[in-house]
């Protein structure tokens, strides 16, 4: 049976949780703002995204996950034990 996690456990635990959906929609912002910046015009001529547009994003938000994950994976690897 698994041990009822004290009050400052439970404080703790929310805690981490509540900075990890801060930095969640940090990068959601930022990710959003580097690819429609990137890949979007300025002057707005459809109400919808181009085959352009989307490519560009598609891309654009792919390599975001992929360096984002890579710097993850080193700091995560240079961490003093």
């Amino acid at each position: 049976m698994a041990a009822v996690p004290s009050d400052l456990e439970r404080e703790q635990i929310f805690s981490m949780a509540e900075k990890e959906m801060e930095y969640r929609v940090e990068m959601f912002n930022k990710l959003t703002h580097t690819c429609f910046k990137k890949c979007v015009d300025n002057k707005y001529k459809d109400s919808e995204l181009n085959m352009g547009e989307n490519s560009c994003i598609d891309r654009c938000v792919s390599k975001y996950w992929q360096v984002t994950n890579l710097v993850g994976t080193l700091l995560g690897n240079t961490r003093p034990m």
